[in-house]
């Protein structure tokens, strides 16, 4: 004992007693913190609550106005019709099925999630995720869940039957956005590719791009398309939509930091920037192109600048949304005004030509631009700008193939067993009277 004694002098001895009181205190602090995380954030739940409410007022009304005045006067309340109940179906399916498999793990669980969260079974009030209730959480999903099927609606709208729709877009949740979304969001393969989506640009805008793509390739043309007028029969609704969008989507960005922070903070300005800019960069090739800009296309510009930012925007700056937003409306311009056209669909109201195209943009061009040489956050250890930009390079391409071949078959499924198109007559009535016995307007 005196030997072992002799060793320490009074100096080490003291320096062991303050190592043990640090590491008491350290315990202390750790246990501190883990109080905090488990404790509810009145502010972040307030925001998010809000956040949610936004991002319903995309859908309805923002989505069905956008939609709705761009259509045929006959088809009006078919496409409101169609975005307000897939909307709501959707929110349903969330709760029994779709959280579920997006959220809990399971056997599989590089692609889909199990159905132990089904019913939200086991959650309650005092559930907390992160900082906040989880039923918070769950119902900000909620909407996302419930927005991205009715993107999909532009794609074949003016001609698909009601009952059609719901089973597909039913289906489609199920099989197509729910995988998609645990995959980015929850755990699943592309999250441990490194993949970066903040907000949706593979599991909102390309997802339903594709589907949209597939299905007007699938149902076929419109009768009398392009040779009859199909033009918009309402801009200012269009314009509405718009802006009622484009003010939704800080609930859909924003949000989607899950905190009212710094992080919030960027991606708030860069949602707005973006917005902006791709308003002009697709007024601007209208001009060039067609000498007149026109309101349709700057209401499509700022979906495109929107759709380009959302998997970006808490990576880059606002120099960097800024580019981000021109390059994806010119894209996209290009996208509804030639793409289409050499490759001969019927996309309605060019979901994926905005979209598809601009997201992905988005999720490839914040490999570069999330580099700090432009005021970007920077990359993990160990990853470059090339490196990055392979990652999300597959992950756009899981998701273009996962979500093109399961839509598909379920088009085809749907098309053999219920039909997807209207008959000739109600098409050229109109869905609004033929469907739904009623009318948008008064003749």
């Amino acid at each position: 004992m005196k030997k072992l004694l002799s060793k320490f002098s009074l100096t080490g001895l003291m320096g062991l007693l303050m190592m043990g009181f640090s590491h008491i205190a350290m315990s202390e602090e750790m246990a501190a913190v883990v109080e905090e995380i488990a404790t509810i954030n009145s502010g972040d739940t307030a925001w998010m609550i809000m956040a949610t409410i936004l991002v319903l007022v995309m859908a309805i009304p923002g989505l069905a106005l956008f939609y709705g005045g761009l259509v045929r006067s006959k088809n009006m309340l078919s496409v409101l019709m169609q975005v307000f109940v897939t909307f709501s179906m959707m929110s349903v399916i969330w709760v029994l099925w779709g959280y579920s498999l997006a959220f809990s793990e399971g056997p599989y669980n590089d692609y889909v999630g199990g159905l132990s969260l089904a019913f939200l079974s086991g959650i309650t009030g005092d559930s907390i995720s992160g900082t906040i209730p989880e039923f918070v959480f769950v119902t900000f999903q909620l909407t996302f869940f419930a927005l991205t099927p009715a993107l999909i609606v532009g794609a074949f709208a003016e001609r698909i039957k009601f009952s059609s729709l719901l089973v597909f877009l039913a289906a489609w949740g199920t099989l197509v956005y729910a995988p998609i979304c645990h995959m980015v969001w929850g755990g699943g393969i592309i999250s441990q590719m490194g993949a970066v989506d903040f907000a949706g640009g593979t599991v909102v805008h390309i997802n339903a791009g594709i589907a949209a793509l597939v299905g007007a390739l699938v149902l076929g043309k419109r009768i009398g398309y392009g040779k009859e007028s199909m033009a918009p029969h309402n801009l200012p609704f269009t314009m509405i939509g718009a802006s009622l969008l484009w003010a939704g989507w800080f609930g859909f960005n924003v949000g989607s930091e899950l905190a009212a922070d710094g992080t919030a903070g960027l991606v708030m300005i860069n949602t707005q920037v973006a917005a902006a800019s791709g308003v002009l960069g697709w007024i601007a090739m209208e001009w060039i192109a067609k000498g007149k800009p026109s309101m349709l296309g700057g209401a499509s510009g700022a979906i495109a600048g929107l759709v380009a930012i959302t998997p970006a925007c808490a990576v880059v700056g606002p120099l960097g949304a800024i580019v981000l937003g021109i390059i994806a409306s010119i894209i996209a311009y290009w996208a509804v005004t030639s793409l289409k056209i050499a490759l001969g669909y019927d996309d309605s109201l060019d979901v994926f030509g905005i979209h598809g195209v601009a997201g992905i943009v988005g999720a490839l061009g914040l490999a570069i631009l999330m580099s700090p040489q432009f005021g970007g956050a920077g990359y993990d250890d160990g990853v470059s700008m090339i490196s990055q930009f392979v990652v999300q390079a597959k992950s756009i391409g899981i998701t273009v193939v996962w979500c093109g071949v399961f839509s598909y078959i379920l088009f085809k499924i749907i098309d053999a067993t219920m039909g997807l198109r209207v008959s000739e007559e109600d098409e050229r009535t109109g869905l609004d009277s033929t469907s739904h016995g009623e009318t948008a307007y008064r003749s």
